[in-house]
């Protein structure tokens, strides 16, 4: 069941994602060559317990840290540890908060010092397959308007969309209907009305999209050793258009006109 927030629950949510946002973009400087996940993870552990809210992932299902950082290969639900990040790695930070019984969840791929062309590539496309994901929606319009839009994107690209994971519902629950696939059929899945909130979270790979997960259960890897990326924002879908709550940086149009433009 899709759950249409009320105005009360709207509020808390653009709180907790602003959060998230803010967690995201606090924690970047400090993902530089010689820092460990596990830094990484307990920076942001103490930011967001400083800020009154207390990190979503941490014992979700078993889950035994506070964010996610998925590096290279990985595709996500890395489980911060003592890995040292590298000069030319590429490292995903997926943070979730909880602030006063809401969840708001962002991610972003950084790159750690100097890159590659490959990896430099990884990353763009996996930025513009939300954007583009993004901009195709409209009030009125359907779930599969998002994935198809991504998926063809990808294509020309010639990277892969990982399928066995997707964006979704979000609010009191960490993860609500309805489900977002990163490919499909426009104009197929559910409605979008005003009041859903759900993330758009495309996982890009450079090579196949077949992954396969590590012994630790949680840390999903490319099956064939290719470099994965991925973006996140959560999106609150309005009588206008759209507004992305994760989005402190206002870099997306808040109306389906001026998207359309």
């Amino acid at each position: 069941m899709i759950r249409i927030k009320t105005p009360y629950e709207i509020e808390q949510m653009r709180h907790t994602c602003r959060l998230a946002a803010e967690a995201l973009r606090m924690i970047e400087p400090h993902v530089q060559p010689g820092i460990t996940t596990q830094q990484l993870n307990d920076i942001c552990h103490q930011f967001i317990l400083d800020h009154g809210a207390v990190p979503s992932p941490l014992n979700y299902r078993g889950f035994p840290k506070s964010i996610c950082t998925s590096v290279n290969q990985q595709v996500c639900h890395g489980i911060p540890s003592s890995r040292v990040l590298r000069e030319g790695d590429i490292v995903n930070v997926d943070i979730t908060t909880n602030l006063n019984g809401f969840h708001g969840d962002t991610s972003r791929t950084f790159a750690v010092g100097t890159i590659s062309s490959k990896a430099a590539k990884c990353i763009d496309v996996a930025r513009n397959c939300l954007d583009i994901g993004i901009r195709a929606i409209r009030t009125g319009g359907h779930v599969g308007d998002i994935g198809a839009a991504i998926a063809a994107y990808a294509r020309l690209q010639h990277c892969s969309v990982v399928r066995e994971y997707c964006g979704h519902g979000i609010g009191r629950d960490f993860h609500e209907d309805p489900a977002v696939m990163h490919f499909g059929e426009a104009g197929q899945g559910a409605l979008l009305r005003p009041g859903m909130i759900f993330t758009i979270e495309p996982m890009i790979n450079l090579g196949k999209a077949a992954i396969r997960h590590l012994p630790d259960k949680w840390t999903v890897v490319t099956q064939d050793h290719s470099l994965s990326a991925q973006f996140e924002h959560t999106i609150l879908i309005t009588a206008e258009g759209y507004e992305v709550l994760t989005d402190i940086d206002q870099v997306y149009s808040s109306s389906s006109q001026e998207s359309a433009a």
